[in-house]
């Protein structure tokens, strides 16, 4: 299983440094350490903390919102299989992207729940929320 730094947990999770490691003190996500001394988070754990980070809001304070760019870098944090058919999660900071796509892209990609991935939009309409 794949496990991320406190820095690389911070980015997926749209957050500074200081507030993961925070977090992470305070045992909101659990840490390990590696064999060098670096504390690191599991990245099942990491999923889950994301998704429910995403629920009650806990991103920092200040943290500016923009019209969203095409690549969203996170975090998987479901997959649902069928026999021809998946549905990928990823949480990329506050957004939540769900993606429909085949069986088969899955597995050749080996994509599993904890693991980084990006979702790229391609659209032709574009939102803007203000802050």
């Amino acid at each position: 299983m794949q496990s991320y730094t406190i820095g690389q947990a911070a980015r997926l999770l749209g957050v500074s440094p200081d507030t993961a490691r925070r977090w992470a003190d305070a045992g909101r996500v659990a840490t390990h350490r590696d064999e060098t001394g670096r504390r690191l988070i599991d990245g099942k754990a990491l999923a889950a903390f994301s998704v429910e980070l995403a629920k009650t809001g806990g991103a920092e304070e200040g943290t500016s919102y923009t019209s969203a760019r095409n690549a969203f870098p996170g975090i998987v944090t479901a997959i649902k299989l069928g026999d021809v058919a998946a549905q990928v999660e990823i949480q990329a900071g506050p957004h939540r992207l769900v993606s429909l796509l085949t069986r088969e892209a899955v597995e050749e990609l080996g994509l599993e729940v904890g693991m980084e991935a990006t979702a790229r939009v391609k659209s032709t309409n574009v939102h803007i929320d203000r802050t």
